[in-house]
């Protein structure tokens, strides 16, 4: 739909190929290891941390506002913290409880866990009341971590948590502005005498055991928590940061989002760690400081998601956005519409793209750095015809899936095997949700990742969208990033999200989209109609059109649609509607609402 959305270029691939020759032998050394990965071997992120303290010792590995802890200082922190676990009666498999934002802390007992075979239960610190419980008493657990910024709202809701059984509260000091609740342990005081040597537990964990528990965005729907293995994080740290990115310890990885997401946690800290160079922390991504950052720590990477590089592209220029050192960047979620004229303004060549999920089995990335794309999987997938009205895949005469061809847009689909393992939920009954049988032959095992992605050649992918997005309008499917990537592309929208609603006497879902206008430009009513009918298909131009002043936003920056599709056109914000006689966009009135309302008009 997009101008940006070309095929591959043999020419241009084979070229960027030729390229990559000298580091092909890497390459390859890395992806078999990232593959290879046996889930009883004896690797494990401890094992890691302490080897970069033995070989880089004296290379900084964190730093976070101004605090700073070479890898030595580092490791030894993480000892602390794993001994004290291990005195207070923490087993391996236990999981711990741990409601702290982001700063050094949170890493530490990840790591201390991580250790010593425990699970970290990484609950995202901007949950509150209901949602808060839910995380809470998924994970029966007697321990419970909370930053001194987040007591508060653990007050709120602690009474109410039904798994409480003898919980132990252990306090995290963070600015020193309260003092530490009289029914929790000051857990940074208990930890100061502790051992730094490695404990031994380390060498007896396995890869495929579960360090950590990161919850789902909740976009549709309470948060699911998946668990994260060694095994998981070993790969990343192989085909992240040794096959894609391949930083060095002269280099600076700035991850300025949260590690209670697998973006940072088992992308950004790896890609650090493989280098291993120094890794840049931020409590909070800020637009404001971003470039400022950049500048103070003499970042040279740093991950994104899409959503913070349209932040950063509305925001206006910096005389430092251009003056730095940065050539690689890594992240997922950059549209096409706004693919280009980052890459231009900012001055980046590599942008490593990539396509995964906190549940999922498999991912994608955009090694050769080609333009608008997710890049290529070395893992066994499948891209099959899917039935968006029906909510199901195609099936061909013997019962089994299609694969699409070249150009077409399917259901991503990923084996589950010893190779490549679906690690669950938390929540065992939600399992088979996501699990496939009996796709291409009996007893045969796949992970529904949920997604439709374009197969585009070269075994390269582009995402489409999600299949809970995507919608049917007049016998046709719509894709709403594709919708989305159009609209941002003009000057007075600084934000939109674009979704099927039910109009009554009307089949199928027609399109609607809410737009957050960008301050700084002028937004023309007149100018997007003329847009909308030049760039999209008839049936792909929203019905409505919904103006607000901002959009709520997951902890992960998406924004929530399951709200604004709860809430429709019948809203208190302006709206407007393409009149059926006219095709013009009118602003919404009562009549005009009540009239769609009783079915009177066809669209």
């Amino acid at each position: 739909m997009a101008k940006t959305l070309q095929h591959p270029n043999p020419v241009n691939l084979i070229g960027k190929i030729l390229k990559r020759i000298p580091q092909f032998p890497r390459i390859l050394k890395n992806v078999r290891k990232a593959k290879a990965i046996n889930p009883d071997s004896h690797v494990s992120i401890g094992k890691i941390i302490a080897s970069n303290a033995r070989t880089h010792g004296n290379v900084v590995a964190l730093r976070f506002e101004e605090q700073s802890y070479t890898y030595v200082e580092f490791n030894k922190t993480i000892n602390r913290y794993a001994h004290y676990l291990l005195k207070i009666g923490v087993e391996n498999g236990d999981t711990i409880n741990v409601f702290i934002e982001n700063r050094p802390e949170l890493l530490f007992v990840i790591a201390a866990c991580a250790k010593i075979g425990a699970i970290a239960s990484l609950i995202n610190p901007n949950q509150r009341e209901q949602t808060l419980i839910h995380a809470m008493e998924l994970t029966k657990s007697n321990y419970y971590f909370i930053g001194e910024e987040l007591v508060p709202y653990f007050d709120d809701v602690k009474n109410s948590i039904a798994t409480l059984s003898h919980p132990t509260f252990y306090w995290i000091t963070d600015q020193g502005i309260t003092d530490c609740p009289h029914d929790h342990i000051d857990l940074k005081k208990e930890v100061l005498g502790m051992d730094t040597s490695n404990p031994d537990t380390t060498a007896k964990i396995k890869a495929g055991q579960v360090y950590a528990n990161v919850f789902t965005s909740g976009t549709t729907g309470l948060p699911k928590a998946s668990r994260q293995t060694n095994r998981k994080w070993m790969a990343t740290y192989y085909w992240f940061g040794k096959v894609n990115m391949n930083l060095n310890p002269r280099d600076v990885m700035y991850v300025p989002l949260p590690f209670y997401h697998t973006n940072s946690l088992i992308v950004g800290w790896p890609t650090a760690l493989a280098a291993p160079c120094t890794m840049v922390m931020r409590r909070k991504f800020s637009v404001s400081h971003f470039w400022e950052d950049v500048a103070k720590y003499n970042v040279s990477a740093f991950i994104y998601i899409g959503e913070l590089c349209r932040y950063l592209l509305n925001a206006p220029p910096s005389d430092l956005e251009t003056e730095h050192r940065i050539k690689k960047i890594m992240g997922n979620g950059l549209r096409p519409d706004i693919w280009h004229p980052f890459k231009e303004r900012f001055k980046i060549k590599n942008i490593f793209e990539f396509y995964g999920a906190a549940d999922g089995n498999t991912s994608f990335t955009n090694t050769l750095n080609y333009d608008c794309t997710i890049g290529w999987c070395p893992q066994k997938f499948k891209i099959i015809k899917y039935d968006i009205g029906n909510d199901t895949y195609i099936k061909n005469s013997n019962g089994h899936g299609i694969p699409v061809r070249k150009g077409e847009t399917g259901l991503l689909i990923s084996e589950i095997s010893k190779k490549s393992a679906f690690d669950g939920y938390v929540n065992t009954d939600r399992n088979e949700d996501k699990i496939l049988r009996n796709v291409f032959k009996p007893g045969d095992l796949w992970f529904n990742s949920g997604d439709l992605l374009q197969n585009i050649g070269y075994k390269h992918a582009r995402f489409v969208d999600r299949i809970g997005d995507t919608f049917r309008w007049k016998g046709e499917n719509v894709a709403t990033a594709e919708v989305e990537g159009i609209i941002g592309q003009i000057k007075g929208v600084a934000m939109c999200a674009v979704y099927g609603v039910q109009i009554p006497n009307n089949d199928g879902r027609a399109g609607m989209v809410t737009i957050v206008r960008h301050q700084g430009h002028h937004f023309d009513i007149g100018t997007l109609t003329e847009y909308l009918q030049k760039e999209l298909p008839k049936y792909a131009v929203p019905i409505f059109i919904r103006i607000k002043n901002e959009m709520e936003v997951t902890h992960t920056h998406k924004i929530k649609k399951f709200d604004l599709k709860k809430e429709g056109f019948n809203c208190s914000d302006t709206v407007f509607v393409r009149h059926p006689k006219s095709h013009e966009y009118v602003q919404m009135d009562e009549s005009l609402l009540h009239g769609i309302m009783d079915g009177k008009y066809i669209f």
